[in-house]
């Protein structure tokens, strides 16, 4: 039997288990797309495969759209090849250096659950490359809640709001906010955030995960703000500064920089302008200055060091 996709399994699998939440509400490819991120071609190939290949139990009606009609099936066990369970054993752990502790226990016992569909020799020789032969290193790591995380993901999936207390570093000060979350970002691998509306500041904001002191899902869920767009949203800011009106921005950088500047993409709407003597000017449009102001005064000293 032909194997599946990394990707595709881990998107039948989240199907089964959107299927069997029967308070989740009506489902249609629409919003199935919407909570998986793909589109909606590609819902309805994965819900043919499923029909098809699995036998699956699933049917649309007006009153309950895509639905399971028997809750006793259980979706079959998925061939993995070993290079599939390879790259899903390399991804595994880049998420755990990423996340931190919040998927630490899952991963493993998800990993662990895959390698039991190959000989044990193999197996042992994946896990042995994966450990020795490819690294990731993280820098420094977070204490982030894995109980805080995963509320914040049932939050977004089902839109409801939180009431949380967050500490806020630059004053030193604990405060409560009523927020919509809309999504979770890891940035920089070690840099976890949530984004949404604030209450408070009525407006888009960011806020690190782990240093959120308590958070309380409501009853109450939200609507998102149709306005909202998380590609624009990204290609907007500069790394992490959320905030501030777009402007026109250009560095000159010299000669001996210009190479650390030229080798990455450092926003999506850049331009790198050379000049004699290997200087080049890079410009770009985005929020805010003061990430902008740390990210320059960083590759200066890196370049002098």
């Amino acid at each position: 039997m032909k194997s599946t996709t990394p990707i595709k399994l881990e998107r039948l699998i989240r199907l089964d288990e959107i299927f069997r939440q029967q308070t989740a509400g009506r489902h249609t490819a629409s919003s199935l797309g919407a909570e998986l991120e793909v589109t909606e071609r590609t819902i309805r190939n994965d819900l043919e495969f499923l029909r098809n290949r699995y036998h699956g139990p699933i049917e649309y009606t007006k009153t309950k759209g895509w639905h399971y009609t028997d809750l006793n099936w259980n979706l079959p066990t998925i061939p993995l090849g070993e290079g599939e369970l390879f790259v899903l054993i390399l991804g595994a752990r880049m998420l755990e250096g990423c996340a931190g502790s919040a998927y630490s226990v899952q991963l493993r016992s998800a990993i662990q659950r895959l390698g039991e569909r190959l000989p044990e020799t193999t197996w042992v020789n994946l896990q042995q490359v994966a450990s020795d032969r490819v690294l990731f290193r993280t820098g420094a790591k977070i204490d982030l809640d894995p109980q805080i995380w995963q509320s914040l993901e049932t939050a977004c999936q089902r839109s409801y709001s939180t009431q949380m207390t967050y500490y806020t570093a630059s004053r030193d000060s604990v405060g409560d906010r009523t927020f919509d979350p809309y999504l979770l970002h890891i940035y920089r691998s070690t840099n976890p955030y949530v984004i949404g509306f604030c209450h408070n500041h009525q407006a888009i904001r960011w806020f690190r995960v782990d240093r959120i002191r308590k958070l309380e899902i409501l009853e109450q869920s939200f609507t998102r703000d149709p306005s909202f767009n998380a590609q624009q949203h990204f290609e907007d800011i500069f790394q992490a500064e959320v905030g501030g009106e777009l402007q026109s921005i250009e560095i000159w950088f010299d000669g001996k920089t210009a190479p650390y500047i030229r080798e990455r993409i450092w926003h999506p709407s850049q331009e790198i302008v050379e000049h004699e003597h290997g200087a080049i000017t890079l410009k770009f449009v985005a929020e805010g200055l003061q990430e902008l102001k740390r990210w320059v005064l960083s590759q200066y000293f890196s370049v002098k060091l």
